[in-house]
């Protein structure tokens, strides 16, 4: 079994109101990537913490740069996350 690893994505564009959290939801689940995605207060970005191994994180991240109908993701910028928390699944953060 592959070593799990995490990510962190900031997507910028026209990414909030458009679905493109619960589109997240959905490819993560389809993909079995553990994780949270929420809209941060500027009203052009969301982020998104996803956790699997190296190849399922890359189609994750593919996902991610397409979006839903609707969306234009300009940027989507990767990170590694500074923090631990322990994921049980993906859900959708306030």
């Amino acid at each position: 079994m592959r070593e799990p690893i995490r990510r962190r994505y900031f997507a910028k564009g026209s990414v909030q109101g458009v679905g493109y959290r619960i589109f997240a939801l959905r490819a993560a689940e389809m993909l079995s990537v553990k994780g949270w995605v929420r809209n941060l207060p500027d009203g052009r970005t969301v982020e998104v913490v996803g956790e699997a191994d190296n190849h399922t994180l890359r189609a994750f991240e593919g996902q991610l740069r397409v979006g839903p109908d609707g969306a234009l993701v300009q940027i989507l910028e990767r990170v590694d996350p500074d923090e631990d928390e322990l994921l049980s699944g993906f859900e959708i953060r306030p």
